[in-house]
Parts: structure tokens; C-alpha cells; sequence
């Protein structure tokens, strides 16, 4: 982190706000009773056009109105003839999508008002809003509403042209801070030494916690990653989500904090306070400290690429943070943004290094399967491991900023809260740009947005239950509905080395609950609970988890599909590794992972094992005797237990027989020798079916092959009454075969029949005990008629 300021410009008099205008310009605000103009590099340009809103220049026409509507309104509150003495409390420019800057702010001042004024300094309007100083304002994210808050304890809520729409809370102190959350329905405000959230909707309650043991001055709630940034009195700053469960403390500081503000990006959040300003990660461990003399550091705005920011200094300072040092690796390379327009690449193998420039600010970069992929603010630069001197240049959106980049091993995407998601092979050459309604790109994160080489999933933001899919390369829609769960989905992974129809999803929910789904079909799998973070592996389909504290990998993680029963045994769990709360995987390459602890260090665990990667590779290929050799050479259960569901899942009778032998399921061997001796390929697929825990499936392959008596013979062995008679009745056929076995089934368990449909049935269907005895031997007769016409045709 690198800060600067102007010691010879600056404001004579306390800095109260700064907002930027796109990524290279910025307004300050002091009691100056000045609105300074400055470049994205920290240089001074001018007082703002005209004296925007300086109250003592009586030569401006266009703000005499509004000083006259000031000072009547003060002789009102005085009863005397001297006009009261206003200052600047905040500014805030309107939100615009799709332009690089707007012309229109809103400026509140200590004496209640707010004003819409102008980029060219005239006054719009004047709006008296508050009783006392106007401490707090914000614009919500599409700009259709402003909220203020005031000295007499009240949030407002205005219209965009400055029109009261209601008075949302009454407080018996003053609100000092307040923000809005993403989806502009509820606004999160300081009360003492509380956070309080009050949705917009009267019959909603709201949230109330304490915060802090000294008054709380300010807070920000993220509209990406949805967490809650405050800074108090007690000289502390702590992170929540949105439920008020408390992420991270910090230490008791030197000084009261000030100032508080998330980046666009979510990725980081700064924090100000007496001659300091530090700038944190998410989860509140510190990625730098610097200490200008700046005074007190009162507000603090990011650029819309979240590359820079400014803050208000107590001392008259404007302050500019250049955000530098990033650092980021992938196998042998190391890849450091040491300077805005910079990169070095160093390869640790062979201790060479590539320097590499721009001309303009990185915002984004991501390096994984050989590439680099470097976005700045107009171009995309694609460089290949092979080749860091010649990389191929895609031009993007002036206006835009990109806010994820995500890599597969053929293609890479690009969101630009613009113009959505773009999706490029390596060669730079386009491919699609899924779309749907309701595609809000700027609240696209890393977590929310998943790639692979086939598909393409994303958490629809208007309702956090679902998964749009599409495919990657025409960007069109799988299928026809969204996956949906049961609870608000917070993150998502796609696996990345599988063929598109057994492609996977896992997800972490609300409850941080861990579900694998197929993507062709909401099918949820519950995998783990408690779980902090997951990243699939690089090299190979295996899955690995933060849960509970501790590391575990998934070696296969399909197995809940297959043999729901043996997953313990295809999980590593890495023995005496609490990595604490809140940890993050960083990458998952091979038999190596690399996790942040939530202080911020960096551990290196390489206990994976190797061999489930080579056993996948075998399984692909059809390798099934190459498979059990590895087996047999690694000597491990988890390996066995691997093969035994993929064998399952392959179909392969022989493979799968040696492996649960190995693993000691006695019964799973019987039940394969059993499917070995059925001689039509149906039925033993059924079995299989059944094996898998899926008797719909089985279902449906018997009936396709005209074995309808066995299916309905199959329910009856699952218990599955109603369901056996309703094949029964759909194809009129062996009806009091159903009812017959039913009667039978109650009178051993001494029972009468309860079941409406049963009685029904059995009024009017009239059987003979012998005569249904013999029909079910006349069918089990047909269908084995049926299995030796399948053989000798096969």
C-alpha cells in the first residue's frame, strides 16, 4: 500500500468527505466551506467550478436563491438578523451505470439541509431534511432512492429529485453513519453503542446488536459479499454479516476509529482513524498500515476499481491510497504487482524474471493452466507460460470494470459490470455471453460464479436459491429451469475433469452446510457441515474442504451417488491440522494445498495423496485392470473404496467385486455375484440401479424393457405399496398380484388395511389366492422367456 498527499495544497480547515467521479477524478469537501477538484493521481486541480456551493461567495447567481431560502430559515430558528454559519458534512455523487461519471451530487451541511446541485455548481434544489446537522447520507446502489440521517435520531428516505417518501425510524440519539444492504431493501445505522438493520418494509423487524463498548461512528455493509464493516469509540473494528454474528475483532487500536469502507470488489476494506489508515481483507486481517499526518481520517471513498482510494483528513489533507504489492502464485510462477501498471513474473524454477508493463492500471489479473490473464481498465492481455513477450489484446469496455476473471483449461470469462460475462478461449477469440433476466454482473464474485470448460453456473442474485446453468461455449441455458435448494446459496464449484454429463456442482449454503448436485437436475448430496471454504483440484476430480477447522479432501466425490454408504471411506481428514476459524483455500494443485488462516498466514499442506489422481486417470480410460493393480501396490482402504464406486458407476461387474471385497462389504459382494447371474443387460442395469440407491431409475428401465411384473415385484420388496400399485393400475396389469401380496404382508404383521386406495381397489377387484399364485409363476416364466430371447439376440 502506498499513500500520498499534497503538503502545500490542501483544504484550510477540516476535510469532511471525498467521492469520486469514475476512477479518475475526486471531490473533497471541508469546513472550509470549499469543494476541491482532483486528478486519479493525486494531483490538485481547481477550486470546483464556480465555488460549487460556497456559501460565503454572494457573487454566485446561481446559489443566491438558495442562501436566501438558508438564511430565512435561520432567521426563523435565531429570531435575529445574522445569518447562521453552515459546513459541509458529506458528498455523495449519484450512481449511474454505464457512464464513466455523472453530473449530479447531493451535499449535506450541518445545518440540516441537503442540496442537489450540479457538476457545473448550480443548485437544483434545497432540501431542509433535518433538525440539527445532517450527519450521515448515502444514494442506493441504483440510484432510485437517497436515505439521510441527522443529529435529531431520524433516517429518512427521499426520492431521487429530493421527495420525502417516509421517515423510517425515530432514535433517541444520533445516527452517525448509515448503509444500505444490496438488495436496497433494508439500511444498516448506528445507534450508541449498537448496529441496528431496518427493512424498508413496515411489517419486517429489525435487527439489533451491540457492537462496540463505545459509540459506534461508522459502518458499511458490502453489496458484494454481504458483510457488515463497523468502527467505534472502543477503538475497534469488527466484521458481521448480515445476521450480526461477529466474523473478526480487531485489537484495541492506538487511536478511536473514524472511518470505515468496503471496496468495490469486496475483496478488502480500509479503515481510518488519528494520522493512520489500514487496509484489511474481507475477513479482517491486515494487508497494510501507513501513517500520514493527515489528522483524523473522516471519510474514506475507493475508486470504482478498487485499485485506489482517497480519504478526508482532520488536518486539512486529501490523501490518495494506491493499492500495490499484490501477489499471486501457481505452481512454479510467482506473479507481484509491485506498481499500478506493473507486473513481475518470476519463475522459481529456473530464477528468471519477466517484467511486465501497461499502460494503464491492472485492475484484475488470474494465473492457472499455463496462462496469465491481465485485465486493466480498456484491455484484456492473454499470456501464455510459453511466451511472456507477445500476448494477445482484447479491448474492453471504456466505462467498465472488471470485477472477476475465472479460468478453465480451455476457455477463461471476464465480468465486466457493464457489459456481463465474456467468455474467450486463449487465443483471445470470443465465444458467448450468457445472459438472463435478472444478470446483475457487478455483484458477481469469485464465489458465486463458477467455470469449466462445458458449463457455466452462477447464483441468480434475485433469488439466492438458485443456479442459472449455461453452456460455455454458445452461452445458452442447459436446462429449461435454474437448480434450486432449499437455502440461500453463498458459494459454488464446478468440477473440471469431467465429461459435460457428469459434470458436478457443490455448494455452501446459509447454514454452511456442503450439497454436490449433477447439473442436469437438482439432485442435492449433503457432503459436510460447518464448512468455510471448497475449491476443486486442479489436476484431478477430487474436492477439498475447510470444515469444522480441520482440512478434508473428498477423493471422489460422486461416491454419495453411487454408494451413499462408504463416503467416510473415500474422505481424508488431515489429522491435527486446525486451521481455525474463517480459513480460506487458496489453490488446490495435486497433492498440494495452500490455506489462510484468518490471521493472514499461509499454510502449505502436501499430505494429499497422489494416487486417487492416477486412479482417475485409469477410470477414464477403461484401465479396470491397470485400476486394481495400483490398488494393490498403495495398499490403501480409501483407494479400494474409490474404485469400488467408480466400478459401480462403470458398470463393471468384476472391478467392483474385487474392491468391496477389499473393504469388507460381505453383503455388496453377495448382491454382485447376484447381478452377475441375471442374463439380460436391463436387469443387471437395474440392479445396478438398485445398488445406487436409485430405484426410479431401476423403474425405468425395467418398464422401457416390458418388465413391468418386475417392476412392480421391485417396490413390493422395497415395501413401496403405492407405488407398486400404481404401475399396477397404470398398466392394467397384476393388480391382485398387489393386492393379494399386500394382504399377506398385513396378516404377518397382524394388521388391518388402513389405506383408502387399497380398500378401494380390493372392492372391486375380485381375485383367488391359487389362481394368483400361478399367474405370478406364469409371469416370472414370461420374463425369463423374455431374458433368453435378450441373450440369444445379443
Amino acid at each position: 500500500m502506498k499513500i500520498i498527499y499534497n503538503e502545500s495544497i490542501r483544504h484550510t480547515d477540516i476535510v469532511n468527505s471525498v467521492g469520486w467521479i469514475g476512477n479518475n477524478e475526486l471531490y473533497s469537501c471541508g469546513d472550509d466551506q470549499k469543494i476541491l477538484q482532483w486528478s486519479g493521481e493525486g494531483e490538485y486541480i481547481n477550486e470546483a467550478p464556480n465555488g460549487i456551493f460556497d456559501l460565503n461567495d454572494q457573487t454566485s447567481k446561481s446559489i443566491n436563491s438558495s442562501l436566501n431560502k438558508l438564511s430565512s430559515l435561520s432567521k426563523q430558528k435565531s429570531n435575529t438578523n445574522m445569518k447562521k454559519k453552515i459546513y459541509f458534512t458529506s458528498i455523495q455523487w449519484f450512481p449511474i451505470k454505464g457512464k464513466a461519471g455523472t453530473e449530479i451530487y447531493a451535499i449535506s451541511t450541518t445545518d440540516g439541509n441537503f442540496y442537489l446541485c450540479s457538476k457545473n455548481g448550480r443548485v437544483e434544489k434545497v432540501v431542509e431534511a433535518h433538525y440539527g446537522a445532517l450527519l450521515s447520507m448515502k444514494w442506493n446502489y441504483d440510484g432510485s432512492a437517497l436515505a439521510t440521517a441527522g443529529e435529531d435520531g431520524q433516517l429518512k428516505i427521499w426520492s431521487r429529485s429530493g421527495m420525502l417518501r417516509s421517515v423510517l425510524i425515530q432514535l433517541s440519539n444520533p445516527i452517525y453513519s448509515i448503509s444500505w444492504s444490496p438488495d436496497n431493501d433494508k439500511l444498516i445505522m448506528t445507534n450508541e453503542k449498537n448496529l441496528l438493520i431496518k427493512p424498508l418494509q413496515p411489517s419486517q423487524k429489525h435487527i439489533q446488536w451491540k457492537a462496540h463498548d463505545g459509540v459506534v461512528l461508522s459502518v458499511e455493509w458490502c453489496s458484494v459479499n454481504n458483510l457488515i464493516i463497523s468502527g467505534g469509540e472502543d477503538k475497534k473494528y469488527k466484521v458481521w454479516d448480515s445476521y450480526g454474528r461477529q466474523i473478526y475483532s480487531s485489537g484495541i487500536n492506538d487511536q478511536v476509529i473514524t472511518s470505515v469502507s468496503w471496496s468495490p470488489s469486496g475483496e478488502m476494506f480500509a479503515v481510518g482513524s488519528f494520522n493512520s489508515i489500514r487496509v484489511c481483507d474481507k475477513l479482517g486481517w491486515s494487508y497494510g498500515l501507513a501513517q500520514p499526518n493527515s489528522g483524523s481520517i473522516l471519510d474514506i471513498a475507493w475508486t470504482p476499481d478498487s485499485t485506489q482510494f482517497a480519504c478526508a483528513g482532520g488536518n486539512g489533507a486529501v490523501c490518495f491510497g494506491y493499492i500495490t504489492e499484490r501477489r499471486m502464485e501457481w505452481k512454479n510462477y510467482e506473479i507481484i504487482i509491485p506498481e499500478q501498471t506493473k507486473i513481475i513474473v518470476h519463475d522459481i524454477l529456473t530464477g528468471t524474471k519477466e517484467q511486465l508493463d501497461f499502460r494503464d492500471h491492472v485492475i484484475k489479473a488470474s494465473i492457472r493452466f499455463g496462462y496469465l490473464i491481465v485485465a486493466t481498465s480498456s484491455q484484456c492481455y492473454i499470456y501464455s507460460e510459453k511466451n511472456w513477450n507477445t500476448p494477445s489484446i482484447i479491448d474492453l469496455s471504456n466505462n467498465g470494470r472488471v470485477v472477476v476473471i475465472q479460468q478453465s483449461q480451455n476457455y477463461f470469462s471476464i465480468v465486466d459490470n457493464l457489459t456481463g460475462i465474456q467468455v474467450y478461449n486463449y487465443e483471445g477469440r470470443h465465444q458467448s455471453s450468457p445472459k438472463y433476466q435478472g444478470l446483475r454482473p457487478e455483484f458477481i464474485t469469485s464465489q458465486t460464479f463458477s467455470l469449466s470448460d462445458d458449463t457455466i453456473a452462477i447464483i441468480d442474485k434475485t433469488d439466492e436459491k438458485s443456479i442459472v446453468i449455461f453452456e460455455t461455449t454458445t452461452g445458452r441455458m442447459i436446462n429449461k429451469e435454474p437448480l434450486r435448494h432449499h437455502q440461500e446459496i453463498l458459494e459454488i464449484g464446478l468440477n473440471l475433469h469431467e465429461s459435460s454429463y457428469q459434470r458436478q456442482l457443490v455448494i455452501i449454503d446459509k447454514n454452511r452446510d456442503m450439497y454436490i448436485t449433477p447439473i442436469n437436475k437438482s439432485l442435492f448430496k449433503k457432503l459436510g457441515s460447518m464448512v468455510d471454504s471448497l475449491l476443486w483440484n486442479d489436476e484431478s476430480n477430487t474436492l477439498a474442504a475447510i470444515m469444522d477447522g480441520k482440512f478434508v479432501v473428498w477423493y471422489y466425490p460422486n461416491v454419495v451417488f453411487v454408494d451413499e454408504e462408504i463416503t467416510h471411506l473415500t474422505r481424508f481428514e488431515k489429522e491435527g491440522c486446525n486451521v481455525g476459524k474463517n480459513a480460506q483455500l487458496v489453490k488446490f494443485i495435486g497433492s498440494e494445498a495452500t490455506i489462510r488462516k484468518s490471521d493472514g498466514s499461509l499454510i502449505i499442506l502436501s499430505d494429499v495423496s497422489p494416487y486417487p489422481a492416477l486412479l482417475h486417470e485409469l477410470v477414464k480410460k477403461k484401465q479396470w485392470e491397470e485400476a486394481i493393480r495400483l490398488c494393490r501396490f498403495a495398499k490403501l482402504e480409501v483407494l479400494w473404496a474409490c474404485l469400488a464406486a467408480m466400478a459401480v458407476a462403470g458398470h463393471d461387474l468384476n472391478t467392483a467385486e474385487v474392491a468391496y471385497a477389499l473393504i469388507n462389504e460381505v453383503v455388496k459382494v453377495e448382491y454382485i455375484c447376484y447381478i452377475k447371474e441375471i442374463p439380460t443387460v436391463e436387469g443387471r442395469n437395474a440392479e445396478f440401479a438398485l445398488l445406487r440407491h436409485q430405484p426410479y431409475e431401476a423403474e425405468k428401465i425395467l418398464l422401457s424393457a416390458s418388465l413391468k411384473f418386475r417392476a412392480i415385484k421391485m417396490w413390493i420388496d422395497l415395501y413401496n405399496w403405492d407405488r407398486a400399485l400404481d404401475i399396477a393400475v397404470k398398466y392394467k396389469t397384476n393388480v391382485d398380484t398387489v393386492l393379494y401380496l399386500r394382504s399377506k404382508y398385513l396378516e404377518k404383521c397382524n394388521k388391518k388395511e388402513t389405506n383408502k386406495r387399497f380398500l378401494q381397489y380390493a372392492s372391486q377387484v375380485q381375485y383367488n389366492p391359487e389362481t394368483v399364485l400361478k399367474k405370478i409363476e406364469q409371469e416370472m416364466e414370461r420374463e425369463r422367456g423374455i431374458n433368453k430371447q435378450s441373450v440369444a439376440a445379443n
